[in-house]
C-alpha cells in the first residue's frame, strides 16, 4: 500500500530535491506550499511548475500573512543582502532569516498530514551549505518531531510521526548531484530572494551563491535566468 506523504515545497532548489525523492522512496506525495507575505511570487509559480511536472497527487497553496510581524527582508521593507562571493555569506543569522517560519509550516503540514492520515512529512532543510537559519538544524527537527508525536491525534493513538530531511546532512552539491541522479528538472525551479519581474534571479543574494556554488560543485551548469553582471 501506498503511504502517503506531506512535501513542503517552496518552489526552491531543495525542495524540488525533496520531493523527488519522496517519490523514488515509494511515497504517495501532497505538496504544500504558503503564501505568506514573501516579497515575490515567483517562488509559487516555481512551486506550481514543481507540482504539475513531478506529478503531485495534490498541491495546497496556503495562505497566512507573516508580513503582520515583520521581522525579515523577505516579509518587510528590508533590503536583501547582496554579496560577490559565496565566502562573504555571513556566518551568523541573516536578515533573510524569517522568525518561527519552519515551525510555522511544518505546523501546518502536520494538521495537513493528520486530515490525511499521512504519518509521513518531508522538508529540505540542510545544515551544512545554508544561511545559518536556526529552524534548519536537526535538533530543531528532533524536538518537533516529539512535539508532533504529543499533540496530535496519531501519536496518541499509537501512530509515529516521521520529519524526514534527507537533505540535512548534504552540501549544495551532493544535493545537486542527487536530483539529477532523480532526474529533477532544476529549470523550473527559483532560489533568488530578489528576482526582477521577469523571474531572472539577482546572482548575488545568499541563496543565489549558494546554489551556484552547488552547480559548480556537482560540475553542473544551473539552467535558470541569471540577470546580466
Amino acid at each position: 500500500m501506498t503511504r502517503k506523504a506531506i512535501v513542503l515545497l517552496s518552489g526552491g532548489l531543495d525542495s524540488t530535491t525533496v520531493l523527488a525523492h519522496a517519490k523514488s522512496e515509494g511515497f504517495e506525495p501532497y505538496a504544500l506550499s504558503f503564501r505568506y507575505g514573501q516579497r515575490h511570487a515567483i517562488e509559487l509559480e516555481a512551486a506550481k511548475r514543481v507540482a504539475e511536472a513531478q506529478g503531485v497527487r495534490n498541491h495546497v497553496v496556503c495562505d497566512i500573512d507573516l508580513r503582520v510581524f515583520g521581522g525579515s527582508a523577505l516579509t518587510a521593507d528590508v533590503d536583501v543582502p547582496k554579496h560577490d562571493s559565496v565566502d562573504q555569506v555571513e556566518e551568523n543569522i541573516p536578515v533573510t532569516y524569517v522568525p518561527a517560519r519552519n515551525t510555522v509550516f511544518l505546523s501546518y503540514a502536520l494538521a495537513y498530514a493528520e486530515v490525511l492520515g499521512a504519518m509521513d512529512i518531508f522538508i529540505g532543510v540542510n545544515a551544512l551549505d545554508y544561511s545559518g537559519y536556526p529552524d534548519c538544524r536537526p535538533e530543531f527537527i528532533e524536538a518537533f518531531e516529539a512535539m508532533a508525536n504529543l499533540a496530535t491525534r496519531a501519536g496518541v493513538e499509537g501512530g509515529m510521526i516521521k520529519i524526514h530531511t534527507p537533505l540535512m546532512e548534504k552540501t549544495k552539491g551532493e544535493i545537486v548531484q542527487m536530483g539529477l541522479a532523480l532526474g529533477v528538472d532544476y529549470g523550473l525551479t527559483s532560489s533568488c530572494y530578489d528576482p526582477d519581474d521577469s523571474g531572472r534571479a539577482c546572482g548575488h543574494c545568499d541563496s543565489c551563491l549558494l546554489r551556484l556554488k552547488g552547480f559548480a560543485d556537482a560540475g553542473s551548469q544551473d539552467p535558470i535566468a541569471y540577470q546580466e553582471g
